[in-house]
């Protein structure tokens, strides 16, 4: 009686193994990987509630970068604004309204109601926002989850990719 239950117990057991591999299969048959890139943090000094990546820096994106249109395409521009982006096949997750747009370079980056993320060089810590407002070929500004966009910041830095508004 013993090795009937015995054997009964392992074939449960096995049953419930591949019952539970058919199921994780069959989640990721559509063969995208779901991949948390963003949350939502309060920040206190601009007192709204906005996207950071999954290290709480802050997001951001261009105005003028909508539609498929890049402006961040140098070395200059990208030596500050660095793209959030995710590998072929993966799905941006953490926020409603992300989506994923093709950089000219082939990454594939992710984007917040139409707006292409990025993060800002010079934000260090987590709640930085030092580039809230920064003015160039149009204006970054933190990719917040209000329909509002965040306020702008107390001071702008003027100038183009060309030089004057990068550095230091």
């Amino acid at each position: 009686m013993e090795r009937v239950a015995t054997r009964l117990g392992a074939a449960v057991a096995v049953v419930a193994l591949l019952g539970a591999l058919a199921a994780f299969y069959a989640v990721r048959a559509n063969g995208a990987e779901h991949v948390r890139v963003v949350k939502a943090a309060t920040n206190k000094a601009l007192g709204e509630k906005i996207l950071v990546n999954r290290n709480g820096l802050t997001l951001y994106s261009l105005s003028v970068e909508r539609k498929g249109k890049f402006i961040c395409t140098d070395s200059t521009c990208l030596s500050l604004w660095k793209p959030l982006t995710v590998p072929k096949g993966a799905v941006a997750t953490g926020a409603a309204h992300l989506s994923i747009v093709m950089r000219p370079d082939g990454r594939r980056q992710v984007a917040y109601r139409g707006g292409p993320l990025y993060r800002f060089a010079q934000d260090k810590r987590a709640g930085d926002v030092r580039g809230n407002g920064f003015k160039d070929v149009g204006v970054w500004r933190v990719a917040t989850v209000s329909a509002a966009p965040a306020p702008p910041a107390p001071t702008t830095t003027a100038g183009g990719y060309g030089g004057g508004g990068y550095g230091p």
